[in-house]
């Protein structure tokens, strides 16, 4: 699908309440899943991804069943039954590594599939620390289709070179099911949904700074209510920053401080933004978040720490910056290659077609501010929703219109994209 972007003129206004954030609604569904009893989850995410996972499930013989689109009650007696079917993952990289965790250790064997895109993503990762655990696998160079033969598996003390959520929870969900304690280590804190989600649910999980330790543990169910998802703010937030005469509140976001990196780099770039209402939801830290127009934007550098805490914003980071008076630098983002593109070749070789001054390095880009976007071109998504999201909100700037090819594959991540900028947009005019 070819979008076109409308040119906003009156600002963006009012109050939109933000989806549900997607890596707590994955570990809603996978966690309960394996818990003992029946609970409610609340604010499920409507993404293509999450949905995966939840079919996932259904296939593995959890009892899964919707009150509404967004409510749904799981009950389990904490095991899982072999699957018919090889079971499709779809476009998601987080169902496939988190859920190869939980199957490494079960009594049957598994077939994990997925779209051409995932097919391209490194499982490399998990593969690697899931084998020293015991854990019997076959893949297809490195990638899916995974072949998983459930077995025993044993715990072990494992320091990743990466920090990855992803392949932390997949160590700590094998962990959960293995002989002995399972210790990992990271080189930065990365998102920590597992620990939180896990500890709410009655693991024996144990964090100190970038190290956590689990143990053998059997899960118990308890209602989990869903913040809103800060990846998603992310793109409102970059639009309110950037287009003129903006000022407007988001609700219900996840502030978690291991994701909220977007907020401290927007601070930090001395950009209108402020944290009000805030509280905890099921173990989250949540809040109301009102963002406005901000004209001096400065650039700033980003990186180390900073990394883990807004791998997935960087692509509308790069946007934001190219309104910021002076330099930005990205450095250690290289595992931005391996997302659902090559984000950073992609990322700027797109923007630079509409007058954005992005230069590509090994581990990151640097941007010049602050520029016109000029618009007049097609831009293309590579089948990648951040970058499509990401063009859109430069296209609300530009001075001619931007047309992005491979719009719909918003829908895998933010179906309600353009339905809560139609809203604000509404409320400027």
């Amino acid at each position: 699908m070819l979008k076109t972007v409308r040119i906003i003129n009156k600002g963006l206004k009012g109050d939109i309440t933000i989806p549900a954030d997607k890596s707590i609604s994955h570990r809603a569904v996978m966690f309960s899943a394996i818990a003992h009893g029946e609970c409610q989850i609340n604010n499920f995410s409507s993404g293509a991804d999450c949905h995966s996972t939840l079919n996932i499930f259904k296939h593995l013989g959890t009892d899964i069943r919707f009150i509404d689109e967004k409510t749904l009650i799981i009950n389990s007696n904490g095991k899982l039954k072999p699957s018919e079917v090889a079971l499709d993952a779809g476009n998601s990289g987080t169902t496939t590594r988190l859920i190869s965790g939980i199957l490494a250790g079960q009594n049957f064997d598994s077939v994990i599939i997925g779209d051409n895109s995932l097919s391209k993503r490194p499982m490399k990762r998990i593969i690697e620390p899931l084998s020293l655990m015991g854990a019997k696998i076959e893949s297809t160079n490195g990638c899916v289709p995974l072949k998983i033969y459930g077995t025993q598996l044993n715990g072990i003390e494992y320091s990743s070179q990466l920090s990855s959520a992803q392949v932390k929870s997949c160590i700590l969900l094998a962990g959960l099911n293995a002989s002995g304690k399972t210790t990992y280590h990271e080189p930065f804190l990365s998102r920590n949904h597992t620990e939180i989600l896990l500890h709410y649910l009655g693991a024996d999980i144990r964090v100190n700074k970038n190290s956590v330790i689990v143990y053998p543990s059997e899960l118990t169910a308890k209602d989990i209510d869903v913040v809103g998802d800060i990846s998603s703010a992310a793109f409102f937030i970059a639009a309110g920053l950037i287009v003129p005469n903006s000022s407007f509140v988001i609700k219900n976001v996840g502030i978690n401080p291991t994701r909220s990196g977007i907020i401290d780099v927007v601070k930090r770039m001395q950009g209108e933004i402020y944290i009000r209402n805030t509280r905890e939801v099921s173990g989250e830290q949540c809040a109301d978040i009102m963002v406005c127009y901000t004209n001096n934007l400065k650039g700033c550098t980003i990186e180390g720490e900073d990394i883990p805490r807004l791998i997935d914003e960087l692509p509308i980071i790069a946007v934001l910056a190219s309104q910021a008076y002076g330099q930005t630098i990205v450095k250690n983002a290289e595992d931005l290659r391996n997302k659902e593109s090559d984000r950073i070749n992609c990322l700027v070789r797109e923007l630079s077609k509409i007058g954005i001054n992005i230069t590509e390095t090994p581990d990151g880009f640097v941007i010049e501010g602050k520029t016109k976007i000029k618009g007049d071109a097609e831009l293309e998504s590579y089948h990648d929703h951040r970058l499509a999201m990401s063009f859109y909100v430069a296209g609300l700037i530009a001075e001619k219109e931007i047309a992005i090819n491979g719009f719909e594959w918003t829908n895998i991540s933010f179906p309600e994209f353009e339905k809560l900028f139609a809203k604000l947009i509404a409320g400027g005019n």
